[in-house]
């Protein structure tokens, strides 16, 4: 039986990505499971999810998931690279997925696997820094130097799902995994297009509904249905404008050599950073003031949620240390029930079970918990934003799941 991974940002408001829960069926079996690891709180563009997690694991429940783990924020609101370095290493920790599926712009593994061996291979880092040398920014430096090395494969680092693709790809080969991967090509409107599509862009999505737009045609029916219910409910839409003042009290009582630690490219961008925060009398006019040709926008998202967290992105080789159930169907529980014996960390089911844990597990659920508490500040009605929320949230099991057929029971 496979059971296929899925990351890439697995977003339930994305018609695309119903698609492709489709067209992996498809391609390996109706009775696929689907495992998904879903960022937290926080997304990896630098903002705030638009639902609480628990409604978009419902939302994902509904459209076809099986089974939903949590992406830490360390690794939720990081750059591709760490981003892919804790969305892999939890799937392979379930140690029960055998492929992870992305969607990307290629639609194919081989332009993938040639940039992301450029990227690990012994040429590359001579090659990058000669180009860094003169000027310009680090996106389009490493994209040179693999040009240079691996041809038309260096394509592949300027569209943001290949990004994502490759990223997954040499995480995979970090962690010596066995997981297969499984490029399935992205359809609908570009990522972050304002463009009209039958498949709208997330992002676009996301725009109608922060402005009144028409956003239930863009939505799976019942992922529509969730949101409505949680708009009424007064948890929806969570936006970080409502917490702009929390966030600018958070960035001037910060000294500059606090800054530091979340300036993930140790080049000097927090000093400016920090020379905008005294300059500035909000946040868009911070990330103005500090945007250049050389940082793009979502970088200094990252940056600026991050301090306003208190939580830097996870390091080089840092990977989630458990395993959040954030909802499971009935193929789902099946799953849970085998990975009892092949996880390779704790698996939380409900969040008192981190009592039990020691460490770094119970350091970075803390961390998380705390997270979740400032997060929900950006709720419509601050009554819903308990700073409890994250243990008292517990997981979603979803009726009316398809069951397996009795010889896949385990």
């Amino acid at each position: 039986m496979a059971v296929a991974g899925v990351i890439a940002e697995y977003n339930p408001f994305h018609r695309g990505h119903a698609w492709q829960l489709e067209e992996l069926r498809r391609r390996l079996g109706e009775n696929t499971a689907v495992v998904a690891c879903m960022s937290g709180s926080f997304v990896q563009r630098g903002d705030f999810a638009i639902a609480l997690k628990h409604a978009r694991a419902e939302m994902a429940l509904l459209g076809g998931v099986d089974l939903v783990l949590e992406l830490p924020a360390p690794w939720s609101a990081a750059g591709a690279e760490r981003f892919a370095q804790g969305a892999a290493a939890v799937l392979e920790a379930t140690g029960v997925v055998t492929h992870l599926a992305f969607g990307c712009e290629c639609g194919t593994l081989e332009p993938l696997r040639s940039a992301a061996d450029c990227l690990d291979g012994p040429s590359y880092p001579d090659a990058l820094r000669r180009v860094l040398a003169g000027g310009g920014s680090f996106a389009a430096a490493r994209q040179t130097a693999v040009r240079e090395l691996a041809g038309a494969a260096a394509d592949c680092l300027s569209r943001p799902n290949d990004i994502l693709a490759v990223e997954y790809l040499r995480a995979l080969k970090a962690l010596g995994s066995g997981i297969i991967p499984l490029a399935l090509p992205r359809v609908g409107a570009g990522h972050d297009s304002g463009e009209e599509s039958d498949v709208p862009s997330a992002s676009a999505i996301r725009e109608k509904i922060l402005t009144g737009g028409d956003w239930r045609r863009g939505l799976p029916e019942t992922s529509a249905a969730i949101l409505s219910r949680e708009m009424e409910a007064g948890r929806a839409p969570v936006v970080w404008r409502r917490c702009e003042r929390a966030i600018l009290a958070r960035l001037r009582s910060m000294g500059e050599e606090e800054l530091r630690p979340y300036d993930g490219g140790r080049e000097g961008l927090y000093h400016r950073f920090y020379a905008a925060i005294r300059r500035e009398t909000d946040v868009e006019g911070i990330l103005a003031a500090v945007k250049t040709k050389r940082y793009p926008l979502a970088r200094l998202r990252r940056m600026l949620l991050q301090a306003y967290l208190g939580v830097p992105q996870a390091g080089q080789g840092e990977t989630p240390p458990y395993l959040r159930v954030l909802g499971a169907g009935s193929r789902g529980r099946a799953l849970l029930g085998r990975m009892r014996e092949a996880a390779a960390l704790p698996v939380l089911v409900k969040p008192a079970q981190v009592r039990r844990l020691g460490g770094e597990a119970r350091r970075v659920f803390e961390q998380e918990a705390r997270c979740t508490g400032l997060y929900v500040l950006g709720c419509p009605d601050l009554g819903q934003a308990r700073p409890d929320s994250e243990y008292a949230g517990r997981p979603v099991m979803a009726p009316g799941a398809p069951l397996y057929k009795e010889s896949d029971a385990v």
